[in-house]
């Protein structure tokens, strides 16, 4: 049979309370018995103290015990505490002052034979002696009778009294333990449940589960990161759908182009010429390009891309990145400032990563600014830090689309999305190679009417 958590605290909270009583009900025993008793015993022995010595003169006076056997009165009399004893260690002042702990009518006198001469009948042979001596002769022995063997019936009544009582503290806290343990259980166990429920929900692939926080405590905590965790979980389905979606789209259009120029060819619509060939080249690209960058983002996910990093210059790496696109940048009539400091710009990374990274930058800003625009590059040092800031003129872009840039297959509105448009992953590849060298790449809207891309790189990465 399989145990809720509710059942096993309420047994854990039930068996702690019961440990607690019975280590309780033991140790009161155990101080009863050799504390409380052993206390009157050891008070009793000293009460015998004072009595030796009379007794002894009175043996020696008499000759014999004749003169107490059968005397009550003379026995209480030689008992009672004579004046001028110490009040400290003896503080009976009549015979009923004894009755206190009862050693009176515990103590019972012996003679040189243990045979009883007076004072308590039933002595046993759990009796304490002590003897008497008459010029150093034994002549007889005190003896006291422990509290607890004179006091049998009344302990027996006393312990049935501490059990019944005992018993109802017993029951009275199993009571106050499942009332602690059902509010636990609907206080604190509650909400650990509807957590329970939602990431069953969860698991079985309902991301829209959430749990109600109600506390600021370690539930309410881990009601909080479950909500987190399924949002996460929602968010990451979605990317996935999408991410399929876009692959498909992506795919879908030049494969599409190409079929129909070879149907094309195949039915003698069109001809087979240079012109026919550079434009299936051009599709082939677009495809072979695709497929390269999902690859590339594929390994960046799981940190496969590998990275030679090693001392290089950063502003030769600008110089040879703008130098590759000045063929497109003139044929769409747009200028590129290029701003360098004097010093060169020298760290530790991988050259061939970064010049991918600043072509896809050229190559995102040249594609999408008007023709006639402007592209400024402001590089400089930080700090420890290389601050690289591409700049170009309209259109631009809306505050609500800036932090979507780095997104996968996304792409601006229809401004910036022309026909010409890439895939929407060049600026994705580009953050995921900044952040391999422990850098930064973000989005701003530019001065220059367009958009401004700001990479921050250590210079030690």
């Amino acid at each position: 049979m399989k145990l809720g958590i509710s059942s096993k605290l309420f047994g854990a909270v039930l068996g702690g309370v019961l440990l607690v009583i019975l280590s309780m009900g033991l140790a009161t025993s155990w101080s009863f018995t050799r504390g409380f008793l052993g206390y009157l015993n050891e008070q009793a022995l000293e009460r015998m103290a004072p009595v030796l010595p009379r007794l002894a003169a009175a043996y020696a006076r008499e000759g014999n015990w004749d003169f107490l056997r059968n005397q009550a009165d003379r026995w209480f009399e030689i008992m009672r505490p004579e004046l001028g004893e110490d009040p400290a260690k003896n503080d009976l002042r009549t015979p009923m002052a004894s009755d206190l702990t009862g050693a009176l009518f515990r103590i019972a006198l012996l003679d040189q034979q243990k045979k009883r001469v007076n004072g308590y009948p039933d002595i046993g042979t759990d009796a304490l002696l002590r003897p008497i001596v008459v010029a150093g002769e034994t002549v007889g022995w005190l003896a006291v009778t422990p509290f607890q063997s004179v006091t049998e019936a009344g302990g027996e009544r006393f312990q049935q009294y501490q059990l019944r009582t005992s018993l109802a503290m017993g029951a009275f806290s199993l009571l106050l333990a499942m009332l602690i343990a059902w509010w636990i259980a609907r206080a604190l166990l509650e909400p650990v449940k509807r957590v329970a429920a939602a990431t069953h929900r969860l698991a079985s692939g309902d991301y829209n589960s959430r749990v109600a926080v109600a506390s600021n405590d370690e539930v309410g905590q881990l009601a909080r990161d479950f909500n987190q965790l399924a949002y996460t979980l929602q968010r990451n389905e979605q990317m996935r759908r999408e991410f399929m979606a876009d692959v498909s789209h992506e795919l879908r259009t030049p494969l599409s182009i190409l079929r129909g120029e070879l149907e094309a060819i195949e039915d003698g619509v069109r001809t087979l010429n240079p012109g026919t060939l550079k434009s299936l080249q051009g599709e082939v690209g677009m495809l072979s390009k695709l497929v390269d960058d999902l690859y590339e983002l594929s390994l960046a996910d799981v940190g496969a891309l590998t990275y030679r990093k090693a001392p290089c210059a950063l502003d030769q790496l600008l110089q040879n990145s703008v130098s590759m696109l000045q063929e497109r940048l003139n044929a769409r009539a747009l200028q590129v400032e290029l701003n360098l400091p004097a010093q060169p710009l020298e760290l530790v990374a991988d050259a061939n990563r970064l010049h991918q990274l600043f072509a896809n930058l050229l190559e995102n800003a040249v594609r999408y600014t008007d023709p006639g625009g402007l592209i400024r590059i402001n590089a400089s040092v930080q700090r420890n830090e290389l601050c690289i800031d591409v700049l170009d003129s309209g259109p631009g872009v809306s505050a609500e689309q800036l932090p979507r840039l780095f997104e996968r297959f996304y792409r601006g509105d229809s401004s910036r999305n022309r026909a010409c448009g890439g895939a929407g992953l060049g600026l994705a590849i580009c953050q995921s190679i900044a952040l391999a060298h422990g850098g930064s790449l973000s989005a701003d809207h530019s001065p220059l009417g367009g958009l401004w891309l700001s990479l921050r790189l250590p210079r030690n990465a």
